[in-house]
């Protein structure tokens, strides 16, 4: 067998130019390792259709580039984790979760405003329910527009005028060396981020242990563990990319028992009620706990109010969306 650090690997990745920043980034990593790598490009489901994420189904963004990971066309899959439906496949390996981008969500305005500058009835696109949901929560009085398409094609309904703002990612707008174009980063005061926003996921076949012994080194535990227990929300709740829910999960200082600093995981969430209102919640705990710490907080939550989708559908499986 040739040796892992000769053998190129083929990297996984969606054709858009974020995806394909993303997956350079994770290759550039390998190659400094001194291994060889390759891209290669898979068509999938969102990309071909420009109909709302909550109207495609199960996995929009992701299931082309699992099947093509199982197939073996590729050797491994570079994934936006928040687009991952959130039960794991067994076919497949998540073995690392690189550095995370910067998670909070931008927006791009005329004029240069920042979200309170905004007049009431100013249009505000955004593609995430998520989103929508906290906009109109803040009570400035916008109009909220469904929103499809790349980044530069949604910047470009602000510029046109056809919108007075959109929010998107901070992550992709970094990514894509657009961060300028950002008239004002939300605070999570305002708007919870899409759990796992900003991280990659980088997958392989369960059977093989030489390109996930290689990928383990680019994995970063603490945002392994933020987006654990951001995902685990989901997972609690039985949502998916339809259900309004936001979650951030931050490595923080605390204090032991015994008065010792030691790390702990602070976790909090919003999520939406059957009438509509947003409930939130927070917990922290230990950084090992991260999976129980999100499922604690999603009981809290629907404690709160929250709505859980219903078991029918498997819901558990639903991605997270593009947005």
């Amino acid at each position: 067998m040739t040796p892992l650090t000769q053998r190129t690997l083929r990297i996984g990745t969606r054709g858009s130019a974020l995806a394909l920043a993303q997956a350079g980034a994770v290759a550039d990593a390998i190659r400094a390792a001194g291994c060889p790598v390759e891209l290669a490009v898979v068509r999938t489901t969102g990309d071909e259709s420009m109909a709302p994420v909550t109207e495609l189904g199960v996995g929009v963004f992701t299931t082309a580039l699992r099947e093509a990971l199982v197939r073996g066309d590729v050797d491994f899959a570079v994934h936006s984790y928040k687009d991952l439906p959130t039960a794991p496949d067994p076919r497949l390996s998540m073995v690392a979760v690189p550095i995370r981008e910067d998670p909070r969500d931008a927006l791009v305005a005329r004029d240069g405003l920042v979200l309170g500058e905004l007049p009431v009835g100013s249009r505000v696109g955004t593609g995430s329910p998520r989103r929508a949901a906290q906009l109109r929560a803040l009570g400035y009085g916008l109009e909220v527009v469904g929103l499809r398409g790349n980044v530069g094609t949604r910047i470009g309904k602000v510029r046109s005028g056809e919108l007075d703002a959109v929010v998107l990612a901070r992550a992709g707008l970094a990514r894509l060396g657009m961060l300028e174009e950002a008239t004002e980063v939300l605070d999570p005061l305002q708007m919870l981020p899409a759990p796992a926003q900003g991280a990659l996921a980088l997958e392989c076949r369960v059977d093989d242990l030489e390109t996930e012994h290689r990928l383990g080194a680019l994995d970063d535990p603490a945002s392994h563990a933020a987006v654990t227990a951001e995902r685990a929300v989901l997972a609690g709740l039985n949502a998916g990319c339809t259900w309004p829910v936001g979650a951030l999960a931050e490595v923080v200082e605390d204090l032991d028992e015994a008065g010792h600093v030691v790390e702990a995981l602070s976790l909090r969430a919003v999520a939406a009620t059957v009438d509509g209102a947003l409930v939130r919640a927070s917990i922290t705990g230990k950084t090992t706990e991260a999976e129980a710490l999100g499922h604690a907080l999603a009981v809290e939550l629907l404690d709160l109010g929250a709505e859980s989708r219903s078991a029918i559908g498997d819901p558990a499986h639903r991605g997270i969306g593009s947005s």
